[in-house]
């Protein structure tokens, strides 16, 4: 990309249903498991339609309306990297830096590898006038992986490493030539526990406040009447610091700080 934002058109991924512990017997279950199975199939089905429809709308230039068409499937629960990424280039497309942001950071969370994403998200963020708070290089690098790689990763290491202890102790003779093999993926399990675990503790304990209103005033207090701190601009990315019924106490990336009301942002977890 170098001047512009080009839409996807990915195949979306058909949503799975979940299934929670039941007493149903093994029939009634059969019967329970196959009509959900095919509850989801029909939802999946309305799902893709959907996207399409909202696919045909951004070919037309229609970016607004494509937008709600995207953002109505997002609230059904549908997530996956294409949907977002559209729904990041109509919003850009249909004038919302903000909304386009949010909803490319949710897209990169699910796909961080993929530069098309990474590149739109970059142009757009170069729209954004003022100060925001970006991710720290440690972040990112932590972001290459999404959480389930990472504990898929951390689990396959463990279970090699569970393995070679095992065939130590069956085959003591294998145990001298093992050692060294062992401490390594001894080491690596570690390391790769500890990565997951900070991972984890930034996407939970952390957010970043994206604003989505053309000039938000941050007050100096969470109510109507209290004094203004700063103006963010649509698209800044803000530190968020805490939180209160309605409002959301913000941090810039030139220091300032204020609150903002809860509906002039798109929460983004994971700083």
């Amino acid at each position: 990309m170098k001047n512009q934002i080009r839409c996807s058109e990915r195949q979306f991924a058909p949503i799975k249903a979940k299934l929670g512990p039941t007493h149903l017997g093994c029939y009634n279950f059969s019967f329970f498991l196959l009509a959900l199975i095919f509850a989801g199939n029909i939802f999946a089905a309305d799902v893709a339609a959907d996207f399409s429809t909202a696919n045909k709308l951004y070919a037309e230039g229609k970016f607004a309306d494509a937008a709600n068409a995207y953002e109505k499937i997002l609230q059904t629960g549908a997530q996956s990297p294409a949907l977002l990424f559209n729904d990041a280039n109509a919003e850009f497309k249909a004038g919302h830096l903000g909304k386009a942001i949010a909803a490319y950071r949710q897209a990169a969370q699910l796909s961080p590898r993929d530069a098309e994403l990474r590149a739109n998200l970059a142009f757009v963020r170069n729209q954004v006038q003022g100060a925001s708070a970006r991710e720290r290089f440690w972040q990112n690098w932590l972001g290459t992986l999404t959480l389930n790689e990472g504990a898929i990763l951390t689990a396959v290491l463990f279970w090699l490493t569970f393995g070679l202890f095992a065939a130590r102790q069956v085959r003591p003779a294998l145990a001298p030539k093992l050692k060294s093999v062992t401490r390594i993926f001894v080491a690596l399990t570690l390391g790769s526990a500890i990565v997951l675990g900070v991972q984890a503790a930034n996407y939970f304990s952390s957010a970043t406040a994206v604003v989505i209103a053309d000039n938000a005033a941050a007050r100096s207090g969470p109510f109507d009447d209290a004094q203004n701190a700063f103006t963010a601009r649509d698209g800044a990315e803000l530190s968020i610091l805490d939180r209160r019924e309605g409002w959301v106490q913000v941090a810039d990336g030139a220091g300032k700080s204020g609150w903002l009301p809860a509906k002039q942002v798109a929460v983004v977890p994971g700083a």
